[in-house]
């Protein structure tokens, strides 16, 4: 006879040892680059957009999980559709039946993108591209996928092959056929298109890795070529779907783009259950699916499972009952607007860019003798320390998470839940203030944290 199992006992008896088990057991570099830069926090609970520690001292998040936590953490409406799913005790994953639930969803998530019929469901934002890529292939009968450099489309293989970033794909060839053109450059896209071979462009309407924006009427341009050499346009709305630009997708920013297939994860579950979705037109899931023996050529053990499908649900009704849409267009407004009026007053400030609630900070080389003798020292160890020096002093002094924005990058990328409020963009402002106050007074812990980070970064080489 089993004994019962509780997890409260558990987490009260090994909890402390939550950095040790990471060390011993899984990355080993994660605590340590966690506790070089002092991030090696200990949070009790969380709610909506912000963490309680122990002390019960309260920390912003702006930064969402990565952009899971749309909704924040532990919506009500999202948390009670996950328990009364599990309490209909459904007959679900059986593999031989249709329920209703996966139905459910696909009819609500094509409702905001009409021009395109079907769904699959997956696990995660790199199983939603795979699906893009491999749908892409088989529907054009070709190779070559093209991505954007700087691009990040996710992990594993397949999605890495279109990843415009080396530091991830160093060490991991041979990767599927796939050629690099720069955001926005047309006839680099025109000639690759011209040799035939090219299946689709992959892109993210706004970059996350610095938070670049795809150039006013490249999309529609882009799909405009790639459709007239019988490519497809596959949007990757993984981070900057479900409201986070301002609109429900980032293409919808721009009249007249109808993605061929696109790519949804991340929010979807209202950071709940792993939860993926690509979205495509009928002719291409018709030409995958083309026939009884091909029911199962693509499927995922968990796609479309019941607690997935209902939290699914759960999310898109709250976005509409609670207009989230709407308020992370506000929100972002005043947040990028207030942002972007520091860049005069603060010669380390470079630019303030984004949509909605998706906002990167760009720091640059400063005019002043004395701050650029020491911007360069930073540079000269390692690009993106500066960016660093800005988001630990944010989270140390002033209880506020955020992230730099990419390797090597001087950019700090703001994707909060989308409930934050007027109260805690006002609470985000007075913090980057003071530490950019500190940081061109010359002096202070920010700049004796960067010479800690020079030597963690020469130790590194």
């Amino acid at each position: 006879m089993s004994t019962e199992f509780d997890l409260e006992a558990l987490l009260a008896a090994r909890g402390e040892e939550r950095y040790d088990l990471h060390t011993r057991h899984l990355n080993p570099q994660l605590p340590r680059m966690l506790h070089t830069i002092g991030f090696d926090k200990v949070y009790e609970r969380a709610e909506g957009a912000h963490f309680w520690d122990a002390e019960g001292n309260d920390y912003l998040d702006m930064l969402a999980g990565f952009g899971v936590m749309g909704l924040g953490r532990h919506h009500p409406v999202v948390r009670k559709a996950l328990h009364d799913v599990l309490d209909l005790s459904l007959a679900d994953l059986t593999r031989f039946d249709c329920q209703p639930l996966p139905g459910l969803l696909a009819e609500r998530l094509l409702a905001h993108s009409p021009h395109l019929d079907r769904v699959f469901f997956g696990n995660s934002g790199t199983e939603a591209v795979e699906t893009a890529l491999k749908f892409a292939r088989f529907a054009t009968g070709r190779p070559r996928v093209l991505y954007c450099d700087h691009a990040f489309h996710g992990l594993t293989t397949g999605s890495l092959s279109v990843n415009g970033e080396n530091g991830f794909r160093d060490g991991f060839a041979p990767l599927l056929p796939d050629t690099p053109v720069p955001l926005g450059d047309l006839d680099a896209l025109a000639r690759e298109l011209k040799k035939g071979d090219v299946a689709a462009l992959i892109v993210e309407p706004i970059q996350g890795k610095g938070v670049h924006e795809s150039p006013t009427g490249y999309l529609r341009a882009a799909q405009e070529l790639l459709h007239r050499h019988k490519a497809l346009l596959i949007a990757d709305e993984v981070q900057t779907g479900l409201g986070r630009t301002g609109d429900f997708y980032a293409y919808q920013h721009e009249d007249g783009v109808e993605p061929d297939l696109v790519c949804v994860a991340k929010a979807l579950s209202g950071g709940y259950v792993p939860v993926s979705a690509t979205l495509g037109k009928d002719w291409i899931f018709k030409k995958v699916y083309s026939s009884m023996d091909r029911v199962l050529v693509h499927s995922a053990s968990f796609g479309s499972n019941a607690q997935a499908m209902a939290a699914g649900l759960a999310v898109l009704s709250v976005m509409e009952d609670e207009q989230i849409v709407a308020r992370a267009r506000t929100t972002g407004e005043l947040l990028k607007s207030r942002l972007a009026a520091l860049v005069g007053e603060y010669e380390l400030l470079a630019d303030v860019r984004g949509r909605g609630l998706m906002i990167g900070i760009e720091f640059g080389r400063p005019d002043s003798l004395k701050l650029r003798g020491r911007w360069t020292m930073l540079q000269a160890a390692r690009k993106g320390l500066f960016a660093q020096m800005v988001v630990v002093p944010l989270l140390q002094r002033h209880r506020i998470l955020t992230q730099v924005s990419g390797d090597h990058l001087e950019v700090i990328k703001l994707i909060p839940p989308l409930v934050i409020d007027e109260a805690d963009v006002e609470r985000f402002l007075d913090a980057f203030t003071a530490v950019m106050d500190d940081a061109h007074s010359g002096g202070g812990l920010m700049w004796d944290f960067g010479r800690t980070l020079i030597k963690q970064a020469v130790a590194g080489r």
